[in-house]
């Protein structure tokens, strides 16, 4: 059976997957480990989330290296024939920014589980506890710079009609009453949109109305006809926003995987508050 999935996957449809099409999946977890341990979907294999980020301070949010990469896919299982699953137990964030991760390595062949674990587990669908460990693969890592945005590619653009920011993080830290690096504040002509904003607490995490989302987003700017920039404090959770956007159908969005880490704590980058 092909696998053929759509972006933006509901829980029913990977269901009926599991039992006659799971050769060709790679299901991938980003939940946290304990999460993970208590029960997943089954055949799914974990990444712990943090090891989608470098992790070296002060800009812990970067991308790992291609070393890093390489042992993480390779020993997921990763190759170029799979039609990866994301999800994660917290809405979208690890998901995304696994999904994000996949574009920078050029594996385009992926969907996202619409809810996650909380939509899985809460509509009754089957879980498992056994640690699934694939056979390993040596995955070529070959970095994709078109979806990574740098210091250098924002400042040059800041004020032009064809460029936008998505700021995913809380009110308080980007109007800089909430400061959790050097500088607080924002990116000059960012706008805010929390992250949380996206999941429907009523539909187990599912992401909002898709038609309404994207009104808000031409209402403030964020228009599919302009480069779009999303970032947060770590680029963990603009993955949300940064995955809301590929669904949408935005043709040109990175993602600043210095994000606010970077940016709040260089004294070379321009700053506004409200």
């Amino acid at each position: 059976m092909s696998t053929s999935l759509p972006l933006l996957l509901e829980a029913e449809q990977l269901a009926e997957r599991l039992s006659d099409d799971s050769h060709s999946l790679l299901i991938l977890d980003t939940s946290s480990a304990e999460n993970h341990a208590r029960f997943h979907i089954p055949g799914a294999v974990h990444i712990e989330p943090k090891a989608l980020q470098a992790g070296t301070p002060p800009y812990p949010g970067k991308l790992p290296s291609a070393e890093q990469l390489h042992d993480i896919f390779s020993r997921v299982g990763l190759s170029p024939d799979k039609h990866v699953i994301a999800y994660d137990d917290e809405g979208g964030g690890w998901a995304g920014r696994l999904i994000w991760t996949l574009d920078v390595l050029g594996h385009t062949n992926y969907s996202y589980l619409n809810g996650g674990l909380a939509t899985w587990v809460n509509e009754g669908h089957p879980v498992e506890t056994t640690i699934n460990t694939p056979a390993a693969t040596d995955y070529q890592v070959t970095v994709n710079t078109t979806p990574i945005a740098e210091v250098n590619d924002i400042i040059p653009k800041l004020g032009s009609d064809d460029f936008g920011i998505w700021d995913a993080r809380s009110a308080g830290e980007h109007n800089g009453s909430k400061v959790l690096a050097r500088r607080g504040g924002h990116i000059p002509g960012a706008v805010n949109i929390d992250w949380l904003e996206l999941m429907d607490r009523e539909r187990n995490l599912r992401l909002v109305n898709l038609e309404q989302l994207q009104q808000r987003l031409n209402d403030l700017g964020l228009s599919k006809d302009k480069q779009i920039i999303t970032h947060c404090q770590t680029h963990h959770r603009s993955g949300l926003s940064y995955l809301a956007m590929k669904i949408l159908g935005y043709p040109n969005i990175k993602g600043y995987h210095g994000s606010w880490s970077e940016w709040g704590n260089r004294e070379d980058t321009p700053i506004a508050n409200n």
